[in-house]
């Protein structure tokens, strides 16, 4: 094991609470085995380890990022994606494919999400020409997680959005009824609406966006904006 991740492990490991972690397995539907360290407390642990002469190499992530990825604890998934969001300045457009493999490895929202939102958006920016290929792939993947990726990656662009990109993604995915897709799109819109909503209500209405995507997609137009509707 790599010295940085024994050393992560040391310090979680006393901390276990066997009631969080059966609320905690629960929530996320009993598909991974917890220690019980809730988010706050497990970053708040673990700040030494990710100071600046602390952290593993940047050469060193891929392999780091792999091995939590392996051990059976949800907790180390998220210590690797909180290495991740770190980095994420400093990761190659190659590092797409290792992000790939984490999206469609032990996949569940609480890594998805912010894989795509942080890490796949953090590449985008320094190499959008390489990103754009490889979001062309997954919008239409089989696998609904990357799917999830291709609609959630630009969340946090606001202005920046690439809306015609967005709204194009989204009409590919509409008659799949997946929860989690319906998800993303309504969580995908709403976040678009707080900078453009004439767009959004416009696209909702023309495209007859329906049920949980309609509902998440115009949550704070029906709060902020209803003159619009």
């Amino acid at each position: 094991m790599h010295p940085w991740n024994m050393s992560v492990k040391a310090v979680l490991e006393p901390l276990s609470d066997k009631e969080n972690a059966t609320q905690m397995r629960a929530y996320l539907r009993d598909q991974f085995q917890f220690y019980g360290v809730r988010s706050p407390q497990r970053r708040d642990a673990l700040k030494p380890l990710f100071s600046k002469n602390q952290l593993p190499h940047i050469k060193d992530v891929p392999s780091v990022c792999r091995e939590l990825w392996s051990l059976p604890q949800r907790e180390f998934q998220l210590v690797a994606v909180d290495l991740l969001i770190k980095h994420r300045k400093a990761l190659p457009a190659l590092f797409l494919d290792e992000v790939e493999w984490l999206i469609t490895t032990k996949s569940w929202w609480d890594t998805v999400d912010l894989l795509a939102s942080h890490i796949v958006a953090a590449i985008f920016i320094n190499y959008p020409e390489q990103t754009a290929l490889v979001i062309e792939r997954w919008r239409k993947a089989d696998n609904m997680w990357l799917r999830r990726s291709a609609i959630l990656y630009q969340l946090k662009f606001k202005q920046n959005t690439d809306v015609q990109l967005l709204f194009e993604i989204i009409k590919e995915n509409q008659s799949d009824n997946e929860f989690f897709i319906q998800k993303a799109t309504g969580w995908a819109l709403r976040e678009l609406s707080k900078t453009d909503p004439a767009t959004v209500i416009s696209f909702i209405k023309k495209q007859n966006i329906q049920g949980l995507a309609k509902r998440e997609g115009l949550k704070i137009v029906n709060k902020t904006c209803q003159w619009l509707l």
